[in-house]
């Protein structure tokens, strides 16, 4: 784990900006579809959308539809299911090979029908099973999922917070990352990615590889090498960001 800095990066007109949804822009909620997003969030958004021409992408664990109603009517570039699909700044829709989720869907419904409290949240490639409301259920939900898994070579496994995602192997929001960055507008500046979950992970690595900034929101092991307090000190950076503040900001 790198030595973490408590300033977060200086705002500069050159930098792309890659971020995180839950956790990141919104505090989670204890249904996926329970977030509050701020008032003030989505203008700037915008902003900020404008401000670096578009340079500007949302990397989730949702899928696009959804992260889309919660910041509607803005609809930025934006990657989503962990990185499977993937819209670029001139809207072109780009998406993993589809894959067989049959044995992990049947298994985490399955555990949902014995569990009540568990929520199954099926995407286009992938699917994710909660277990916010049943914490206890954690090492279970890891255990049957895995063995559900144990024939697949075309899926994986990642554990967030108090959720497990099924996605296809080989796409990350590392992955989808380093696909904008080989793209207009966000070719040949400098990438600066805010998460706070350890799906979060590659995308920090995979920015600092290209010399840019991870931000990790909130407490945690990370490879990130800058930490942000809170999703509220995010939106005041994302703020000082868009108005053109100078000062180094804590985190």
């Amino acid at each position: 784990m790198n030595l973490l800095d408590n300033t977060l990066p200086l705002p500069a007109p050159g930098m792309a900006l890659f971020l995180d949804f839950d956790g990141t822009l919104v505090e989670l909620a204890p249904q996926p579809e329970a977030v509050v997003v701020s008032p003030l969030l989505t203008g700037t958004l915008a902003g900020l959308y404008q401000q670096l021409g578009g340079a500007l992408a949302l990397v989730s664990g949702r899928r696009l539809i959804d992260v889309d109603s919660f910041l509607a009517p803005l609809q930025l570039p934006a990657a989503g299911e962990h990185g499977a699909q993937r819209r670029s700044a001139d809207g072109l829709l780009i998406s993993a090979p589809a894959t067989d989720l049959t044995p992990a869907l049947q298994a985490a419904q399955a555990l949902a029908l014995l569990h009540p409290d568990l929520r199954l949240e099926q995407k286009t490639l992938a699917l994710s099973l909660h277990y916010r409301q049943a914490p206890e259920l954690a090492g279970l939900c890891l255990q049957i999922m895995r063995l559900a898994l144990q024939d697949s070579n075309a899926l994986e496994l990642m554990q967030g917070k108090f959720v497990i995602d099924v996605k296809p192997v080989g796409v990350s929001k590392g992955t989808a990352i380093a696909a904008f960055m080989a793209e207009v507008p966000f070719a040949g500046r400098v990438p600066v990615f805010a998460g706070d979950d350890a799906t979060d992970e590659d995308g920090f690595e995979q920015v600092q590889r290209l010399g840019g900034y991870a931000i990790k929101v909130g407490p945690g092991p990370t490879c990130a090498r800058h930490r942000c307090a809170s999703v509220a000190a995010l939106l005041v950076w994302l703020q000082a960001f868009h108005t053109g503040r100078a000062e180094r900001l804590k985190a």
